[in-house]
């Protein structure tokens, strides 16, 4: 028995309901929003915070840039199988990292395989996040790395926490992925989404650079205190001149954008007009978990500045398809198997699911990630939209 069409006017009065009775008191503004496969059916804002605000995407830009790369793979001119350093040379200086000597250096080896694209689209090449990985963190001391926050190229690194293909681990992948791109294009990442993803979306907000008008909109990001108060970060004035598109942080876009990005999964990889901006076959693909007998795990908060402990749905396998993470189980909230979704380190929150044909986002703008209140609004969220499908 096939699964009854979503309402839409019952899914906005329940997400618009969620967010108006939601605490908002301990966040610096909520955007929130819905689209069913036909439409976005809410885009609300509760707090000190516009419906058109300019938010940074953080991670959420991952799934963008992978989407990218699959139309290069639609196109003949990227294998996902293929060493990622045939695109992108710097990646053939990898190494993984075998321990530390007496005095703290790290002691290097070559990796047993090159990694792949497929295996940067699945975090599986062995690329970290020092504020996920203590050992990492140890290792960008070491050498200097500087602070990913940078967004530059020398503070992705080279060094590997594990054999490519042998684990799932969390980490720069998808900035390679931007590199890589960019090495097959000889063209920006952001010049080629832009083109190829953003301009046929509508997704006019979206950029890795803000210009006047996006400073103008855009939403503080915040830090939240010791006693539970946020305080205010630094807005900058003069438009933005990253050094690099970085591929798996650098976005800035609305939630309303977002949605429409959204909207394109849901329909397969078609956009609102049906133009179709990859093949049927590899949005098919890209969907599927892609782990096989690999799990996605826990992230520990090694800076609990930035992140804190961090698990979606513990006890649920997860996996991880070449967009996001997949839980192979229906949800608590609702999320029905098969889904798949993740987030920004700001606490920006979204999901996608084709068997319940509904996509959702929900977003803020503190650090750090996993904040209780945040991430506890956003799945009470995406809750209150499940209650609201048939069935």
């Amino acid at each position: 028995m096939s699964t009854p069409p979503p309402d839409p006017e019952r899914l906005a009065h329940a997400a618009d309901a969620q967010l108006r009775a939601a605490d908002v008191s301990r966040l610096p503004g909520v955007v929130a929003g819905v689209t069913t496969a036909d439409e976005t059916v809410h885009l609300g804002a509760a707090g000190p915070i516009t419906t058109d605000a300019v938010l940074a995407l953080y991670s959420v830009t991952k799934s963008l840039t992978a989407t990218v790369a699959l139309q290069l793979v639609d196109d003949g001119v990227l294998d996902l199988d293929a060493p990622a350093a045939r695109y992108e040379p710097r990646l053939a200086d990898v190494a993984v990292l075998d321990g530390f000597d007496d005095d703290g250096t790290p002691q290097l080896r070559a990796p047993l395989r090159a990694p792949t694209t497929r295996q940067l689209l699945t975090h599986t090449a062995g690329f970290a996040y020092t504020f996920f990985d203590a050992d990492f963190t140890r290792v960008a001391r070491a050498l200097g790395l500087p602070d990913v926050a940078t967004g530059t190229v020398e503070s992705l690194g080279t060094t590997l926490m594990s054999d490519p293909g042998t684990r799932w681990e969390y980490g720069t992948n998808l900035d390679w992925v931007g590199l890589v791109v960019e090495g097959v294009t000889g063209r920006r990442l952001g010049d080629v989404m832009t083109e190829r993803l953003l301009a046929p979306l509508g997704m006019s907000d979206t950029a890795f650079a803000r210009d006047a008008d996006a400073l103008a909109r855009v939403a503080p990001l915040h830090a939240r205190m010791p006693d539970g108060a946020f305080k205010a970060l630094r807005i900058p004035t003069a438009p933005d001149t990253p050094p690099v598109d970085m591929g798996g942080q650098g976005l800035y876009s609305t939630v309303g954008d977002l949605l429409r990005f959204l909207r394109m999964w849901l329909r397969g990889g078609r956009t609102d007009d049906g133009e179709p901006l990859l093949r049927p076959e590899t949005a098919r693909a890209a969907t599927r978990n892609q782990l096989g007998t690999l799990r996605v795990t826990a992230l520990p908060g090694v800076d609990p500045r930035r992140t804190l402990d961090a698990e979606f749905f513990p006890g649920i396998a997860k996996g991880w398809n070449l967009l996001a993470m997949t839980n192979e189980r229906d949800a608590p909230t609702g999320r029905r198997a098969g889904s798949y979704g993740w987030a920004g380190l700001a606490n920006v929150y979204f999901w996608v699911d084709p068997a319940g044909g509904v996509a959702g986002a929900w977003a803020t703008q503190v650090f750090p990630f996993a904040d209780p209140i945040a991430m506890g609004a956003a799945l009470d969220f995406e809750t209150a939209v499940y209650r609201a499908l048939p069935g």
